[in-house]
């Protein structure tokens, strides 16, 4: 499931919801390494679609701390907020094919139900309004897929759920923003953390929809604490600072497995670790933060 293109196009796409924490800075490495390692742009997106959770100026402060860790992007960056009108079209396509159909089950209804549909709205034509969710009719058969990290993936039946593309509040989901971005802007691999892996099957089949060539998929190892839990922004994980940051970069450069150079020089660290990256040394984790 490689692409074609001879170019490599890799992208960190980090949500606006506070500033990145040591888990995100391994995602951002190892995303960066990958693409640039084979001559390959990086871009970087903002997945900024979901105002209720979003800090005021964190995209800001997210681009600042990647340039202050040497992690420069190609391009500009894309602001999913300001593609409403290619979600919508995109959308409209998917409804003309008959392959989308609004749900109201409310939030208790799908915890009851591990986060599926519990009322057969697939099958109850409700009209696709606000105030519904707008949902995908899932495939047949569970879409297998290989990873460079974990290798062969293939999900049961009951992990291929109708997803949510457009919420009952309005606002566009995460599944449906994050494989039309990939798409447009040529991604031919995503690098990402472990926690998204069995989102891939989902993601694969809306990319197969749209026609495109899907990428090549990477998992990094996650993160977590002591105690168990994954380092995340609503676990109050601690910002990364520029004061530190060769020190991170080393620190995460060991958890992705790959050789730490000597120095302490930002970019010569980076073209040496990029010279010598290799995705089969990455670890499945989780890697527990020292």
């Amino acid at each position: 499931m490689l692409q074609t293109n001879s170019l490599v196009i890799g992208r960190f796409a980090p949500s606006p919801s506070g500033p990145l924490h040591f888990g995100s800075l391994v995602a951002a490495l190892g995303s960066y390494l990958s693409a640039k390692s084979q001559g390959g742009q990086w871009l970087v997106r903002m997945e900024d679609i979901d105002p209720p959770r979003e800090q005021a100026g964190a995209a800001d402060t997210i681009l600042r701390q990647l340039t202050a860790f040497g992690l420069h992007w190609d391009g500009t960056v894309l602001y999913q907020s300001r593609r409403s009108d290619r979600y919508d079209e995109v959308l409209e396509q998917l409804r003309q094919r008959g392959l989308l159909y609004g749900c109201d089950c409310s939030r208790r209804e799908l915890q009851d139900n591990q986060g599926r549909c519990s009322k057969h709205c697939r099958q109850r034509g409700l009209p696709l309004a606000d105030g519904v969710a707008w949902r995908l009719q899932a495939g047949r058969e569970p879409l297998p897929f290989e990873d460079a990290i974990w290798g062969a993936c293939r999900f049961p039946d009951t992990e291929l759920d109708d997803v949510v593309l457009k919420r009952r509040d309005g606002l566009y989901a995460y599944q449906l923003a994050v494989v039309v971005d990939d798409v447009d802007q040529g991604i031919t691999e995503v690098v990402r953390g472990a926690d998204l892996l069995d989102a891939t099957p989902r993601q694969l089949y809306l990319w197969q929809l749209l026609g495109g060539t899907p990428p090549r998929w990477a998992h990094l190892p996650l993160i977590v604490q002591a105690d168990g839990r994954k380092l995340s922004k609503q676990n109050y994980a601690p910002a990364i600072t520029g004061a530190d940051a060769l020190g991170l970069l080393k620190q995460a450069l060991a958890v992705l497995g790959q050789p730490v150079p000597p120095g302490d020089d930002i970019p010569a660290l980076l073209a040496e670790a990029c010279a010598h990256w290799r995705i089969d040394r990455v670890p499945r984790g989780p890697v527990m933060l020292a």
